[in-house]
Order: structure tokens, then C-alpha cells, then sequence
């Protein structure tokens, strides 16, 4: 096991691995941009170096930076979190030529399932089902000619995307050309890839995703499904487990078919398959990210199985110390993310308490939200015996919920949860009109 692990990140995902890794023992460094000297990972970490300004890219993009802070503290392993490094094969390989641990996938799988339209081809030859689609385009024209051949709507995707970025739906012809330029440039500006690719257009469809772990000894388990249809603009809003709309038995086959998956692509690590579920009940694959995700916690709260923490291990070498019989889904988990709507100075802050209750954030009173990163400050999770009684639970800790000074998305996620679509869990991926 790891004596020091430094975290290359920030905001509450930096604070959720430095409790893990204080739980298990290790030794942390947190890294922070000048803009963050004073935030809470800061604060917890046994040590600390600032590598850069406000910007992300002199700071928590700046690789070399970061594998400096990584040699001069004294770490044997990075971790990247989600988003900034996490699915970078040139940072994993830079970690693994300066002998640092990447706790996370090879870079040679980041690079093999992180093309979107290739890891297509690969999940139809492990057997899953895979939405209709293309290769990487090579221009418009082409484009036209797919769109036409799958039939419109289609979905004109990043090759190497992901949170939303580099996504267009395309409902007529003459709607192709502008958008191939849009999601090309935006696709090349967030990921420094403008490959994109077509599929077509599942609708209404739910997004359902499922959480695997496997180990570098041919150990693999799925943790269960996560249903995280309420977006906006393709960035997920609430997130539960069980997803409402999956029987017991399509549940039971698509863990056995992921985890069967998994193991055919030789994957190792923390990753999620993520799909379609249309209409009549049947699954479509979409994509799989190799790293943690941020709604890793609901799962977290419904098995009991710390997802951070067996990243950890298996990045060690360490098998998995369960097995999928090990592995219950009694009951239900909702997390709804809390994010800043403006900025500000957090003047009050009060967190709901009560049993299966559970707030990640970075929250500090005192603290300022930066416009340099992500919206997202806190998660709010809980957990109970039925989904009627988690809803209720998540309400009324909404309710409890007391952030002042920072201007938040709550009084949002409690209208979501009043709604009857919601509520009787017969809602889609339209309900905040995607699509």
C-alpha cells in the first residue's frame, strides 16, 4: 500500500480522497492554484504545495507542475479525481516514466476507451448493445451522408467527449453543417480533439449507467445501476440507485454483462458503463468513462462499498476483497448536487444531519466560489428501505440545507423533487428538456 498519495485536483472530490486515504492511513499532498490557498482540501491535507495561478491551466492542468510537487513531497501515486487529469494517457504516462503510481487506468486504455467511436466497436464485440452510429467523421459531407443512411433525428458527438461538450442534435439536414463546425471547435477547445462522430437518436430514453471495479488479478464486479436521467443540458442534476425504471431481472443481466465486459476489454480500475434505456425496455450502449465519477457516492451509500478507497488498492495491486454475491441493492439512494449560480462569500453554512444522510462539499464559511472552475460545491445524499422514503428523506434535508452568501441551485432541486414525474419515478431525460 501507498505511505503518500497526492491528490491532483480540487473542490469537494479533492476532500472526499483525502478522507478516504486519512481513513486508510496515507499521508496526503494537496496542490491548489493561487485561488485556492485558503480551500478546505488545503486545510485537511497533511501537506501542500501551490502550483500556479487562477487558471486551471497553470495549476491543476499543469502536468509538470504537478509531478514536481508529486517527486519534491515525496508521493508514490497520484490521483487525479474526475474531470482536469483524470482521463489524460500523456499525464499517466509522464506519472509512470517519473516511477509515480496514476491511480487509475493505463494510459494505453485510457487511449483505447476514450475514443468514443472506436470503444463502440469494442463494447458490440464484448456483447453489449450499441446504439447505431459511425466512426469518426472526416467532414460535413460525410456526416450528411450518415445522417441520411441512419435516418434523423441523429446525435453528433465529441470522439473524446464528455460533460456535456461537443454534443448537438441534428433534427433535419440542413441543420448538419453548422453544427459539425460548432461541435468540432468546442469538441478540439475542451479535450484538444475535434473528432466527432454520429449515432442516432434514441427518444424519450432514460440515461442509466452501471458501476464496475476490477482488478489487475481478473477480478471484476459491478456495483449496480444508477439512474441519472434528470439533466440539463446533458450535465446531470440528480442521480439514484436503483434506477425506478429497471426490473430485477434486466438489472441482474446487464450486471452480468458488464462485468463480463469489463473483464473481455482486460479494463482494470474504476469506470462506469453508461446507457440508453428506450421505450420498450431495451438497453443501448453509449460510452464508458474510465475514472471516478462524481456520482460515485449514491452508490457508495446503497452497498456500502467505498469506491475511492478500492481505487486505491487496486492502483496498489491489491485484489478485490468481494465478490458480485457480495454485492446487495436493498432499498435506495438519491444525491442531488448543489451547485453555485453566481458568485460569492459563504457567510453561513448549515449541513443536514440525521441517520444515511451524507453532504461532500468543500464548504468552508469564509470560502469565495471562483468563476475560474466548476459550479459544483457540495453532493447531498441519503439513503433508506424504499425509494418513497428517500425522496421524502432528501427533501426535508434540502430543506435543512443552509448555505448563505453563495448563491445555489436548492430551492431548483427540491421543484424537481415535488414533481410528480419524479416523484413516481416515471420521469426521462426530457423532464428538463433534453431533447
Amino acid at each position: 500500500m501507498f505511505s503518500k498519495i497526492l491528490i491532483a485536483n480540487r473542490g469537494e472530490i479533492a476532500v472526499r480522497i483525502i478522507r478516504a486515504c486519512k481513513e486508510m492511513g496515507v499521508a496526503t499532498v494537496a496542490v491548489c492554484s493561487a485561488a485556492d490557498k485558503n480551500a478546505l482540501h488545503v486545510a485537511l491535507a497533511d501537506q501542500s504545495c501551490c502550483i500556479g495561478g487562477a487558471e486551471a491551466a497553470e495549476s491543476y492542468l499543469n502536468e509538470k507542475q504537478i509531478i514536481s510537487a508529486a517527486l519534491l513531497t515525496g508521493a508514490q501515486a497520484i490521483h487525479p479525481g474526475y474531470g482536469f487529469l483524470s482521463e489524460n494517457a500523456h499525464f499517466a504516462r509522464l506519472c509512470q516514466k517519473n516511477g509515480l503510481v496514476f491511480i487509475g487506468p493505463a494510459p494505453e486504455d485510457m487511449e483505447r476507451l476514450g475514443d468514443k467511436a472506436r470503444l463502440k466497436e469494442l463494447a458490440e464485440a464484448c456483447g453489449l448493445p450499441v446504439i447505431p452510429g459511425t466512426k469518426a467523421l472526416q467532414s460535413p459531407e460525410e456526416a450528411k451522408e450518415a445522417a441520411a443512411a441512419l435516418g434523423y433525428p441523429v446525435m453528433l458527438k465529441a470522439c473524446a467527449g464528455g460533460g456535456g461538450r461537443g454534443i448537438r442534435l441534428i433534427k433535419a439536414p440542413e441543420e448538419l453543417a453548422e453544427a459539425y463546425g460548432q461541435a468540432a471547435a468546442e469538441a478540439l477547445a475542451s479535450f484538444g480533439d475535434g473528432s466527432v462522430y454520429l449515432e442516432k437518436y434514441i427518444f424519450p430514453a432514460r440515461h442509466v449507467e452501471w458501476q464496475v471495479m476490477a482488478d489487475e488479478h481478473g477480478h471484476a464486479v459491478c456495483l449496480g445501476d444508477r439512474d441519472c436521467s434528470l439533466q440539463r443540458r446533458h450535465q446531470k442534476l440528480v442521480e439514484e440507485t436503483p434506477s425506478p425504471a429497471v426490473t430485477e431481472e434486466m438489472r441482474r443481466s446487464l450486471m452480468e454483462k458488464a462485468v463480463a465486459a469489463v473483464k473481455k476489454m482486460g479494463y482494470v480500475g474504476a469506470g462506469t458503463l453508461e446507457f440508453l434505456l428506450d421505450g420498450e425496455s431495451r438497453f443501448w450502449f453509449m460510452e464508458m468513462n474510465v475514472r471516478l465519477q462524481v456520482e460515485h457516492c449514491v452508490t457508495e451509500m446503497l452497498t456500502g462499498f467505498d469506491v475511492v478507497k478500492w481505487q486505491i488498492r487496486i492502483a496498489a495491486g491489491i485484489p478485490l476483497g468481494f465478490s458480485q454475491e457480495d454485492v446487495s441493492l436493498a432499498g435506495s439512494a438519491i444525491e442531488c448536487r448543489i451547485n453555485a449560480v453566481g458568485c460569492g462569500t459563504l457567510s453561513m453554512l448549515h449541513v443536514p444531519g440525521g441517520p444515511f444522510v451524507r453532504f461532500d462539499t468543500c464548504l468552508v464559511r469564509g470560502m469565495a466560489v471562483s468563476p475560474y472552475y466548476d459550479a459544483l460545491v457540495g453532493k447531498l445524499i441519503v439513503q433508506a428501505k424504499t425509494r418513497e422514503e428517500a425522496v421524502r428523506k432528501l427533501r426535508a434535508a434540502l430543506c435543512e440545507l443552509v448555505i448563505e452568501g453563495i448563491p445555489t441551485n436548492r430551492e431548483e432541486q427540491l421543484r424537481l423533487l415535488e414533481d410528480e414525474r419524479f416523484a413516481s419515478g416515471r420521469y426521462d431525460l426530457t423532464l428538463m428538456g433534453n431533447g
